[in-house]
C-alpha cells in the first residue's frame, strides 16, 4: 500500500491518507511503525496499523472515562470484556493505567467511601460490600473506613429512623418498625443499632390507631352494622399490625 500522505490533527491523532483509503491513528502508532519514513508499506504493517489503532482507541477510551470519575480495576477490566478485548491487551492496558497511577484501587476505595458519606444515605455494610463487589480487598476497605468517624453513621441511621416516625401517619408501631428495619438494613445498617433506635424513639401511635379505626368504620359501614361491623374493623386493625390492647383503648 502506497501512503501518499500523513496529516497531523488535533489530540495527538495522525489522518494518514493511502493510494485508496484514509485512516486516522494515533502519534504512537506512527512513530512505533516508523511511518514517517516510509512511502510504501505491506499488508501486514497495515494490519498491524490498524490493530494498533484498536488498541489505542480502547485506551484512550478508558483513560477518558477514568478522568470523569475514578474507577477500579474489575470496572475497567469488565469494560474491556464487554468491548472484546482480547486478553493480552486487557493486561497491556490494565498493567500501563496501573503505572501512571489512573487505576489505583486503594484510591478508589478512599474516594468511593468518601462519597457514600457525603452524597448518599448508605451505612457501613452497605458500603463495605458494594467494595467488595469491585474486587477491592478487605484488607484496602478496612483500613481506609478506620480512618473514619464512625459516628457520622450512627448520627445518619438516627436522622432517618426519626424522619420516618415523624412523617408516619398510618402504620401501627409494629408495622412501622418492620418497614424501617427493612429499609435501614437494605441501606446497610446494623439491625442492633437500627432496633435500638427505633425503641428509644418510638411514639404513642393512639392518634393513628383512631384515624385508621374512623376511615376503615365510615369504608365497612356501608356493608355491615353492629356486631358484624366492629368485628371486621377490629379484624382489619389487627392485619395492620394494631395491638388487642391499642384497640380495645380507643374502642372503650
Amino acid at each position: 500500500m502506497i501512503i501518499e500522505k500523513i496529516l497531523k490533527l488535533k489530540n495527538n491523532k495522525y489522518k494518514i491518507i493511502f493510494d485508496n483509503e484514509e485512516l486516522i491513528t494515533y502519534d504512537n502508532v506512527i512513530l512505533e511503525n516508523n511511518l514517517l519514513f516510509k512511502k510504501v508499506i505491506t499488508k501486514e504493517v497495515y494490519k498491524k496499523i490498524i490493530n494498533e489503532t484498536k488498541y489505542y482507541d480502547i485506551y484512550n477510551k478508558c483513560v477518558k472515562s477514568i478522568l470523569k470519575c475514578r474507577k477500579s480495576e474489575k470496572q475497567i477490566k469488565d469494560y474491556l470484556i464487554k468491548n472484546e478485548v482480547n486478553n493480552d491487551d486487557i493486561e497491556k492496558i490494565i498493567t500501563k493505567l496501573k503505572s501512571i497511577n489512573l487505576i489505583n484501587d486503594r484510591e478508589f476505595a478512599r474516594a468511593y467511601i468518601n462519597d457514600k458519606i457525603h452524597l448518599s444515605k448508605s451505612g457501613l455494610n452497605k458500603i463495605k460490600n458494594d467494595l467488595l463487589n469491585y474486587n477491592i480487598s478487605r484488607d484496602i476497605i478496612e483500613e481506609e473506613l478506620e480512618n473514619i468517624d464512625m459516628s457520622i453513621f450512627n448520627d445518619r441511621l438516627e436522622k432517618l429512623i426519626i424522619k420516618k416516625i415523624n412523617t408516619n401517619h398510618k402504620y401501627s408501631n409494629y408495622e412501622l418498625k418492620q418497614r424501617i428495619l427493612n429499609d435501614m438494613i437494605n441501606l446497610g445498617y446494623k439491625r442492633e443499632d437500627i432496633l435500638n433506635i427505633i425503641e428509644n424513639n418510638l411514639k404513642d401511635n393512639k392518634d393513628i390507631i383512631k384515624k385508621e379505626y374512623n376511615k376503615i368504620y365510615e369504608k365497612l359501614s356501608k356493608k355491615y352494622n353492629d356486631k358484624e361491623l366492629e368485628f371486621r374493623v377490629i379484624q382489619k386493625l389487627y392485619s395492620k399490625g394494631f395491638t388487642k390492647e391499642e384497640i380495645e383503648e380507643i374502642i372503650d
